[in-house]
């Protein structure tokens, strides 16, 4: 178990993950190497009676109560500048402060950042609005898998190879559904665990036929360094022998109740939400709009990816391979 430390603004969205997944603090504490009275005291002080816990808020709050015994880096008109701007491209602080420290642009803190967009904020400013996650009502889905039956010859993620945890090679994909207002449309979603790269593609409903042909014409120009697949339990990936056959790529299946075991894949279409939100009708979205959010999602750094972006490392890693 890790010593008290501040927790820091990854760990803070593993929190929030969790709390959604309807797990207690004990069980967060033992996920993420805390203890318990570490996630309750950070949920407690960083929730209040009309917002739930969420980690921007939570990082918000933090630097309220340390801003008096914790000296912060001073932002000047040409850093403003620059935060601005990139907040508007739809970047986090961490991407924003990231990116900056690594182009040797100018040396500053997302810490610095959260503060900055604080005071913009007490000062009657909108800049909080354009980060990238927002605090939104999380509804369980209580049944849903018992009304979706069983799917044929299925394989469990645990049988999944090892090497697919450790990112350590891209090819390994995760794959999920975001459905349109009054369950009309949806829209394809397939992310590289290794570069965080994102494939999208708009339907006409949720079939089985349908979204199997998309995830094959999506996957099929990187066949040859394509290795997994993984999705949830929905009716809608019951054709996955047909895909394992025509990209000869093994298909794996999470378990019940267990969105985190896809957390990559959750975490995309929370982004992808910002520009089609919940009760979207899809029938008002071209084909245009798509490749522009998936432009957006591919263009942007990543912390995990040392500030590169999903597109820098997956097309470095595809004219490699490919080659090969």
């Amino acid at each position: 178990m890790k010593k008290y430390k501040q927790l820091t603004h990854k760990e803070r969205y593993q929190i929030y993950a969790l709390l959604k997944e309807g797990l207690n603090y004990s069980e967060i504490a033992k996920n993420i190497g805390y203890s318990k009275s570490t996630i309750s005291r950070e949920i407690s002080r960083n929730s209040t009676s009309k917002s739930a816990y969420h980690p921007d808020n939570a990082s918000i709050e933090t630097f309220v109560r340390h801003r008096d015994k914790t000296k912060f880096i001073k932002i000047n008109k040409s850093i403003e500048k620059w935060i601005r701007k990139l907040l508007k491209l739809d970047w986090t602080p961490e991407q924003i402060a990231g990116r900056l420290n690594e182009q040797k642009i100018i040396k500053i803190t997302h810490e610095a950042i959260y503060q900055y967009i604080y005071k913009n904020k007490s000062n009657g400013g909108r800049l909080y609005l354009l980060l990238v996650h927002k605090a939104k009502k999380y509804n369980k889905r209580s049944g849903i898998y018992n009304s979706r039956g069983m799917i044929l010859n299925r394989v469990s993620i645990h049988k999944r190879p090892k090497v697919v945890d450790n990112k350590t090679r891209i090819g390994d994909w995760e794959v999920d559904l975001i459905i349109g207002k009054y369950h009309k449309g949806s829209i394809v979603t397939i992310v590289d665990r290794k570069s965080k790269f994102t494939l999208m593609r708009k339907l006409p409903s949720k079939e089985a036929i349908g979204v199997t042909n998309a995830i094959i014409e999506l996957l099929h120009p990187v066949k040859k360094i394509t290795h997994t697949i993984t999705s949830d339990n929905g009716k809608e990936f019951s054709l996955h022998e047909n895909i394992s056959k025509s990209l000869d790529v093994d298909f794996y299946f999470c378990d019940p109740y267990s969105s985190w075991q896809r957390g990559l894949n959750e975490n995309t279409n929370g982004l992808i939400r910002r520009y089609i939100p919940k009760k979207t009708e899809f029938d008002n979205i071209s084909q245009d709009e798509m490749i522009m959010i998936q432009n957006k999602l591919n263009n942007r750094p990543r912390k995990a990816l040392g500030y590169k972006t999903p597109n820098e490392v997956f097309m470095k890693e595809v004219s490699r391979k490919m080659v090969a």
